[in-house]
């Protein structure tokens, strides 16, 4: 008995029972489904409300306290490489992957039967891809801009210029850098109250989709669907594997230690939302803090592979759809342009889709019209996307900290294959992290 309540008590059980629930109210009352949409909302919109200060003070506090700029700035120079080399390799894969299944090839549509102007709101809501744009926008209009639109690049720009400042004269600064410790601290603190109701919002976030866009939409297009999914979990489990392999972890142990992440940023098609408690998570196992609050938060920028795969699936997915033949060269030129697209759309609601539709008038190669095939779907393959962007971004926390000898690797170890023996997250009161 005691071994069942134990169970019941396990956050990744409570969110599973919540998400299977979601599912079935979907399924048997959509109406009513549908209606428990504010329970996911208000779950995430309170999450966010932690997302920006965290990771503010968690860079702050980890670069002041570090005080070798040398240091801080080869960890960034490793993490942009780690970045662009591994989301190309996504973009690589899905290609791969949409040329050897050619998926929607069996739809033959009409270019002319699409109205643009039915996606025209997504295209619009993505600037069209330029290095100096995507680099002016790293740069808030004033100090407080990024902290208001909650612009992850921003606040990161903000944090390490101010963390350079304090480390300029650390002696005098160092009670501000005390105060935005426990600052942090508290704000933890905050998320970990918040946790209470991830099983409600998971249920919500569930019964919505589920609710709102049917199984029906999943069957019609439903190849789309399981090509997104199953190159996303591979890509997770043999190239992330191998990666995590070489860094001497186990890519098992990984998934299963922040399971409860994954399985709440799944439901809740919202990476950023378990931005914080992962960075606590990657703490607790040992990484330095400097490296969790560096390569976390910008890997949401530069390291969407979720959203990396799904376009490039999508792009071919489209052209197959309307018998539209694309050359090596110009499956070339659309991957370049996705580099851009992908990193543009971070931060953007349904931000794989945006940056496809910025994507598509972008080379000129498939009517963005076309993209509304995807519109009944993509909250479906949303909830894979941002359960791997999340997942690929712990793993490059953990690849870029043991790359730059930032992690304990024999706690690190430790922890992930006997977490009961180690410190672990302080969980909210009735529930069990393990």
């Amino acid at each position: 008995m005691r071994r069942f309540t134990a169970l019941g008590r396990k956050l990744y059980l409570q969110v599973l029972v919540g998400i299977t629930l979601g599912a079935a109210i979907g399924l048997v009352d959509p109406v009513l489904a549908t209606s428990f949409k504010p329970l996911g909302d208000v779950f995430i919109k309170a999450i966010r409300i932690v997302v920006i200060p965290i990771i503010f003070t968690t860079i702050v506090v980890g670069i002041a306290k570090t005080g070798d700029l040398r240091q801080i700035a080869r960890l960034g120079v490793r993490a942009i490489v780690y970045f662009e080399i591994i989301s190309t390799l996504a973009l690589l894969v899905g290609m791969a992957a949409g040329n050897l299944w050619p998926v929607g090839s069996s739809i033959n549509a009409d270019p002319q039967a699409f109205d643009p102007k039915a996606v025209a709101d997504f295209v619009n809501a993505s600037p069209p891809p330029s290095l100096t744009g995507f680099l002016m926008n790293i740069v808030p209009s004033t100090f407080l801009d990024p902290f208001i639109k909650g612009e992850t690049l921003q606040i990161l720009f903000v944090a390490v210029l101010f963390a350079l400042a304090l480390c300029h004269d650390l002696e005098r600064t160092k009670p501000l850098v005390d105060l935005l410790e426990r600052m942090s601290v508290a704000l933890f603190g905050m998320v970990r109250i918040i946790m209470y109701f991830a099983p409600i919002g998971a249920f919500g976030a569930m019964a919505f989709t589920i609710g709102k866009y049917g199984m029906r939409t999943v069957f019609d297009l439903g190849q789309l669907v399981l090509a997104v999914y199953l190159v996303s979990i591979l890509f997770v489990i043999v190239v992330l594997g191998l990666v995590l392999k070489f860094s001497g972890f186990n890519i098992w142990n990984v998934l299963a230690y922040f399971k409860d992440e994954i399985l709440l940023v799944f439901a809740a098609t919202s990476a950023e939302t378990m931005i914080p408690r992962s960075m606590e998570k990657l703490e607790r196992l040992g990484c330095n803090k400097e490296v969790v609050g560096l390569v976390m938060p910008t890997g949401f920028s530069f390291n969407m592979d979720g959203t990396a795969i799904y376009m490039s699936i999508g792009v071919l997915f489209l052209a197959h759809a309307l018998n539209v033949h694309l050359t090596v060269t110009e499956q070339f030129t659309t991957l370049l342009v996705m580099l851009f697209t992908s990193k543009g759309a971070a931060g953007v609601t349904g931000g794989g889709f945006v940056a496809l539709a910025a994507t598509l008038p972008a080379v000129n190669l498939v009517p963005v019209g076309s993209l509304s095939l995807l519109v009944g779907v993509d909250r479906f393959m949303a909830e894979i996307r941002a359960a791997t962007n999340l997942t690929s971004n712990v793993i490059a926390t953990l690849v870029v900290a043991r790359w730059s000898g930032a992690v304990d690797r024999d706690h690190a170890r430790r922890v992930l294959e006997g977490r009961r023996n180690d410190q672990e997250l302080t969980p909210p009161v009735g529930v069990s992290t393990d």
